[in-house]
């Protein structure tokens, strides 16, 4: 049960979320209606995929919705090659690839289509995604597809003047990058908005008012074929969520979430990091060496993000593919209601 220290005025539920299971299709994808009073602003797929000698590709590209308010972000690809430490930005393979502000789109039967723009500078690129499956080409680049993971997942939070409907579908990838055979996971997010907002950078009820501590999205496809996916959110007051599945076919979900986030000395990257599900199940976070991503530092999105795999604590099984690109953010804190500070 949860307890109320102050009361909150009309409208505002102290940033308590709904959260579920969702049925994915292309339709659905494809569809701009919006929900509870918001706006489709964009899609996101996002993801890491990796190759035989265990170097990092993660990618982002922005699915602008007609007539929303974009954020920075177009397309963002980087590489654990280029320096061999972290995961760094590519910015010489970025500047080739097309900067499509608002793709075109169209329905194929039960599949979802972007692309870029028939007479767009940089090389043309294309996104598929169902309730089967998702491809992903950008041209002299990458080329991946791969199923989809489970079932599809999205949360709900209200407030007084604005909200934020979030829905994420992950699938499992493989193909080629820079010639290289890779595989890895791909997650594809919508985000619903108020008017004029825009994911990670106006009228977003949780990063504009620093409420979270952790956020994350992952999946693990381990060796011996079973696997695990999911995506959670621990912040201040009662903000946080989560929702797991796994092969069984099993899909949970919870509000009673707590986290803790232990930073690097001197950096905005965690050492460690856990969660407590229900009061009782506990995951780990296990941060890549070479997973930093440092060159979104300073800049968009504002927070650290940072790849590894989550695995629930006293997990011996062995993974074969797996994604866990999240973000933390030492300036909100380190657990629920602890506050924390910049460098």
């Amino acid at each position: 049960m949860k307890n109320f220290k102050t009361i909150p005025q009309r409208g505002d539920f102290a940033y308590q979320t709904l959260v579920g299971p969702q049925q994915v299709s292309g339709r659905a994808l494809h569809d701009l209606r919006g929900f509870f009073g918001l706006h489709l602003t964009k899609g996101m797929p996002f993801g890491v995929v990796r190759d035989d000698e265990g170097h990092m590709y993660a990618m982002v590209r922005a699915l602008n919705a007609p007539g929303s308010t974009p954020n920075p972000t177009k397309f963002i690809y980087q590489s654990s090659r280029l320096d061999g430490q972290c995961i760094r930005m590519d910015k010489a393979r970025m500047a080739k690839q097309a900067m499509t502000m608002f793709p075109e789109r169209k329905l194929e039967g039960d599949t979802a289509v972007w692309a870029s723009l028939a007479r767009e500078d940089g090389s043309p690129w294309q996104i598929t995604a169902s309730g089967e499956r998702m491809t992903w080409r950008e041209e002299g680049l990458f080329d991946l597809q791969g199923p989809l993971i489970g079932t599809g997942m999205q949360w709900y939070l209200p407030g007084v003047d604005w909200g934020t409907f979030y829905v994420s579908q992950l699938y499992d990838m493989h193909g080629t990058c820079e010639g290289r055979p890779v595989k890895g996971v791909i997650a594809l997010d919508q985000a619903y908005m108020p008017e004029g907002g825009a994911i990670h950078f106006q009228k977003d009820l949780v990063v504009n008012n620093k409420m979270h501590v952790i956020w994350w999205s992952f999946a693990t496809i381990y060796k011996d074929g079973t696997w695990d996916a999911g995506s959670f959110m621990v912040g201040h007051d009662h903000l946080g969520y989560a929702i797991f599945q796994d092969h069984t076919g099993a899909v949970r979900a919870t509000t009673d979430i707590e986290g803790l986030a232990t930073h690097k000395p001197g950096s905005y990257f965690v050492d460690s990091a856990r969660i407590v599900l229900d009061g009782k199940e506990e995951w780990e976070f296990l941060p890549d060496p070479r997973g930093e991503m440092r060159d979104f530092v300073g800049g968009f999105p504002i927070t650290a993000q940072q790849e590894g795999r989550w695995r629930r604590v006293g997990d011996t099984r062995e993974a074969d593919r797996w994604m866990a690109w999240g973000e933390s953010d030492r300036r909100n804190g380190s657990a629920r209601n602890v506050r924390g500070a910049d460098l």
